[in-house]
């Protein structure tokens, strides 16, 4: 049976998620760890330096202008990852999410060029990240710090990451078990959240201003 959009939404909102071996596999098949990534949109680490980097103006930040693209570049192998998970049925899948309002993505551009973003899907008060990619260093980085800020904007619940990395772990992702994670989900989808795509500039400011004072007053000062 093709797995279809409504499918992956459903899947979505149970805890799953799809994967393929590999990028020329036309499989998937579906992913339910038994420890879940989750950065809590309070306790996002906001780096000094890389607050003063979203203040320089360095990247030119959109929203859901360039999904696919997104989703294509977090397909591509680099040197650290030859190989990746995104596949040609992914791609059809997600672009059909994004065309029912669900997916969304956050890029960074520079000088007319995407150089760096990610890209998930919203489900209730619930994101579930995806896959991210950079071009330039800090781009990656400033995309995930505006979609947190985005997400507190819209008073959304959760931000599921799927695993913990040692990447994403430096802004407080933590990892929770599967029956924790089942029982927040359950709430978070059954409340009511907006995905703030182009919010006023000032209120966006305010909001990335506060995420970094309050990772200073937690003591996080690099």
């Amino acid at each position: 049976m093709q797995v279809t959009a409504d499918i992956l939404l459903r899947a979505y909102a149970i805890g799953l998620f799809p994967m393929a071996e590999r990028h020329d596999d036309e499989e998937l098949f579906w992913v339910d760890p038994q420890r879940r990534g989750v950065l809590p949109l309070d306790g996002f680490h906001l780096p000094k330096r890389l607050y003063r980097t979203i203040r320089s103006g360095r990247f030119e930040v959109r929203c859901d202008t360039a999904f696919s693209t997104v989703v294509r570049a977090c397909a591509e192998p680099t040197p650290e990852r030859p190989e990746t998970w995104i596949n040609e049925e992914i791609l059809r899948l997600y672009a059909e999410v994004h065309e029912m309002g669900f997916g969304h993505s956050i890029e960074c551009w520079r000088e007319g060029r995407l150089v760096g973003g990610l890209y998930g899907v919203s489900l209730g008060a619930v994101f579930f990240g995806e896959s991210m990619f950079t071009r330039e260093s800090d781009a990656s980085k400033v995309a995930l710090a505006h979609l947190v800020a985005r997400l507190r904007l819209g008073v959304f619940a959760i931000l599921d990451t799927q695993f913990l990395t040692e990447h994403l772990a430096q802004f407080g992702t933590i990892e929770i078990d599967r029956e924790n994670y089942r029982q927040q989900l359950a709430l978070g989808i059954r409340r009511q959240a907006t995905f703030v795509a182009n919010p006023p500039d000032e209120r966006l400011a305010a909001e990335l201003a506060l995420m970094r004072e309050e990772s200073r007053l937690r003591g996080g000062q690099s």
